[in-house]
C-alpha cells in the first residue's frame, strides 16, 4: 500500500529485490513519493528520509537513521491503489491517476493518464524518446504508482538472449543433463507483474524473435524449446510489458525495430524539457543548491538543444536531463559549474577542428553564464 504522505514524515529505505521502498514508522509504503535516486542515495549512506517544505516546494531530506528510530507516527492520509475493474471505475481511475504521478517526473497530464490507462489496459508499452529524457524513469513511477510486482531487464546489455529469456541447459553429475528457467521465465508467470524491457532497441534479434509471441495479445506465450516436450509457457493474467526505445539515426549502437514487433507496443514518446521545466526538475531534486547555479545549467542545456534543432546546427545533439541532473549534483557536491561541464558535457562533444569544433561551440554556450576569468583559457593548445 502506497501512502501519501504529510510533512514532518520520516521514513525508511529497504531494499527489496532490486526496487528500494520508502516505509514509515507505521510500515505505510511511500515509495512512489520519492524518486528512485533519492532513495538509492538514502540506502547506500544508510540514512533515513524526511519530507521537508521550504518556499512552497516539497522535498526529501537525508537524516540519520535515529530520527526514524525515536520519531513519533505521523498521521498519514492512506489511499491503497486498487485496479479498477468496471468501465466506469476504470474511467474514474484514470481521470484522477495525475496525483500518482511523483513530483520529479515531468510528464505532461495527457501522457502520464496515457500511461496509466495503457498499464491498466494491459497494453504493452513502448517509451521512445532522446537518450536521457526519463524513459526509464517514467516506467518506474508508474510501477512504483501502481505499486506492482516489477521485473527489469536490460536487453541491450545481453549477449545471450536465449539464456536471458528462456534458460539454460546445464550438466550435474548426480542429476546428469537439466534445464533451468530463466527469471524472465518467472516473470510472465507473476499475477499483475510490469515487465520493463529497456534498450529494446539495442536487442540482438534473436530476443525479439523470442518476444513476439509473448508480446502478441492473441497468443501471450512463451516456448521452452530446450525443455523436453517443448513446455509452453502462458503470460499471467494481467501482465503489462513496457520496453524503452531509442529510435533515429544518431543512435548508431541502435537496430531498426521489425515493424510486426511494433505493432505489438502502443507507443509514447517522451518529450524533451523545456528551460523552465528544467529548472523545476532542478529545484525539486536539489532545492538548497543555490538558485542561480540552477538557472546556469538549465540555460546551457536549453541552448545546445535549441541550437542541435536548427536546420544547420553546429552540434549533433543536445545536453540530456541525465547529464544536467548529474552537472546539478556535482555542484551540489561542491564543484564549479566549469568543473562539471569538463568532466561530464566536453566529452560528448568531438574535439575535432580546434576552434570549429563541435566541443568549442559548446564550451562557449558555458561560458557565457560563467565568468571567473577562465573563458581566456578557451583556445588553448590543448584544445587546437
Amino acid at each position: 500500500m502506497n501512502t501519501k504522505p504529510k510533512v514532518g514524515t520520516i521514513v525508511k529505505i529497504e531494499k527489496s529485490g532490486n526496487r528500494y521502498n520508502a516505509v514509515d514508522s507505521l510500515g505505510n509504503k511511500c515509495t512512489s513519493s520519492i524518486i528512485t535516486s533519492t532513495r538509492k542515495s538514502a540506502h547506500r549512506d544508510g540514512k533515513a528520509l524526511e519530507l521537508r517544505e521550504k518556499n512552497g516546494r516539497q522535498y526529501w531530506w537525508k537524516v540519520p537513521m535515529s530520527e526514524f528510530s525515536t520519531s513519533n507516527s505521523i498521521p498519514v492520509h492512506t489511499s491503497e491503489v486498487e485496479m479498477p475493474s468496471g468501465h466506469q471505475e476504470v474511467m474514474d481511475f484514470i481521470k484522477t491517476s495525475y496525483s500518482l504521478k511523483p513530483a520529479g517526473l515531468v510528464m505532461s497530464e495527457l501522457k502520464w493518464k496515457y500511461l496509466i490507462r495503457s498499464a491498466v489496459r494491459g497494453k504493452n508499452i513502448m517509451m521512445t524518446g532522446q537518450a536521457g529524457c526519463g524513459k526509464t524513469l517514467a516506467a518506474k513511477s508508474l510501477i512504483n504508482a501502481l505499486d506492482r510486482p516489477e521485473f527489469y531487464f536490460n536487453l541491450g546489455a545481453t549477449q545471450d538472449p536465449r539464456s536471458t529469456l528462456i534458460g539454460n541447459v546445464h550438466y550435474n553429475k548426480q542429476k546428469g543433463t537439466f534445464f533451468s528457467e530463466s527469471l524472465f521465465v518467472k516473470a510472465i508467470q507473476t499475477k499483475n507483474a510490469v515487465i520493463l524491457l529497456d534498450e529494446l532497441t539495442r536487442a540482438h534479434p534473436d530476443a525479439w524473435n523470442i518476444l513476439m509471441p509473448v508480446l502478441d495479445q492473441g497468443q501471450r506465450y512463451l516456448r521452452l524449446d530446450e525443455a523436453d516436450g517443448q513446455q509452453t509457457i502462458k503470460v499471467a493474467q494481467g501482465v503489462t510489458f513496457i520496453a524503452t526505445a531509442n529510435i533515429g539515426n544518431e543512435y548508431t549502437a541502435t537496430r531498426q525495430l521489425d515493424k510486426a514487433l511494433m505493432d505489438r507496443f502502443t507507443v509514447i514518446e517522451m518529450d524533451l524539457l523545456n528551460k523552465d521545466e528544467e529548472y523545476g526538475l532542478l529545484k525539486y531534486m536539489f532545492p538548497t543548491l543555490e538558485d542561480e547555479l540552477i538557472q546556469q545549467v538549465s540555460s546551457i542545456t536549453s541552448l545546445t538543444r535549441d541550437e542541435a534543432a536548427t536546420e544547420n546546427a553546429r552540434i549533433g545533439s543536445g545536453v540530456s536531463t541525465r547529464t544536467s541532473v548529474e552537472i546539478a549534483g556535482l555542484m551540489f557536491d561542491g564543484f564549479s559549474m566549469l568543473e562539471a561541464a569538463d568532466i561530464t558535457i566536453y566529452p560528448q562533444y568531438d574535439n575535432t577542428g580546434g576552434v570549429d569544433s563541435e566541443r568549442t561551440f559548446v564550451k562557449q554556450i558555458v561560458q557565457k553564464f560563467v565568468s571567473d576569468g577562465s573563458e581566456e583559457q578557451l583556445f588553448n593548445e590543448h584544445d587546437a
